[in-house]
Parts: C-alpha cells; structure tokens; sequence
C-alpha cells in the first residue's frame, strides 16, 4: 500500500497539533491514522520518509530517548514533536 506523500505529512502535522505544544507522538501512531486496522506496520517506511522530509524542513524535531537527533542519521525507536517556540 502506498500513501502519497503529502498525506503522510499532513497526518503527521495534524496529530502533532493534536497532541498540542510539548507533546510527541509515535511513528506507529500515524501509521495506525493512514493505515487502521492490523496492517498498519505496511506504512511504517512512508511514515519515516515524511517524518524526515518535515524535519529537514524544520517544521518537525525527531526524538530519541527524548534528545533531537539528525533526521538523516538515526536508528531505533523515535517520537515526532514540533519544534520548540522559545
């Protein structure tokens, strides 16, 4: 199953706006959004590849054990927040 692109983003962005300022939320949570049900892992990539795009644009921070990392060098498990507005 592919999902276009923008679709992946928006929902990421959607339920970051969701969750409200200070808040993340999980790879698997997007993925259950764009694909409900058991088969929601098929995604999973798509939702990475957008997850990056919007970090490298700066309108999103990857975590890691709760410190940003470079979007283009992690691995393990991730959350998604908005950047901080200091």
């Amino acid at each position: 199953m592919t999902v276009p692109a923008p679709a992946v983003e928006e929902a990421i962005l959607r339920l970051l706006a969701d969750a409200g300022a200070g808040k993340t939320v999980g790879p698997t949570d997007v993925a259950r959004v764009l694909k409900p049900g058991t088969e929601w892992h098929l995604v999973m990539p798509q939702v990475r590849r957008g997850a990056v795009q919007l970090a490298l644009t700066g309108r999103l921070v990857i975590y890691r054990k709760g410190h940003p990392v470079d979007p283009n060098d992690f691995k393990g498990i991730y959350r998604l927040g908005l950047p901080r507005q200091d």
